[in-house]
């Protein structure tokens, strides 16, 4: 079952941990959108490690607009950039209101 759906506001926490992630530095603490919901696996830290029986998480690809990564790029506004990243490693984030 999966915590997040498609077109839910997720934030990545802005955590720095020791050890094998797969959670690249510059979407730390940025606020996204899930793009897909995909299924669950073996989370990287587990992996890394051969420990097939580890933890299994769903997987999610989150977009991300180039600017709020990058304030500072230049190109179109609708550019993105799309990661997939683990449910452990995503936060709620509530809608603005109008």
């Amino acid at each position: 079952m999966s915590r997040f759906s498609t077109g839910e506001r997720v934030r990545i926490p802005a955590l720095f941990t020791i050890g094998h992630t797969r959670v690249p530095l510059y979407v730390r603490g940025a606020v996204g959108r899930i793009e897909r919901v995909l299924r669950e696996f073996l989370i990287p830290e587990d992996d890394a490690f051969a420990r097939p029986h580890g933890r299994r998480r769903m997987l999610y690809r989150v977009r991300f607009p180039t600017r709020a990564l990058w304030p500072d790029y230049h190109g179109p506004a609708s550019d993105e950039v799309q990661i997939e990243i683990y449910e452990h490693w995503l936060e709620p984030v509530q809608e603005p209101t109008t």
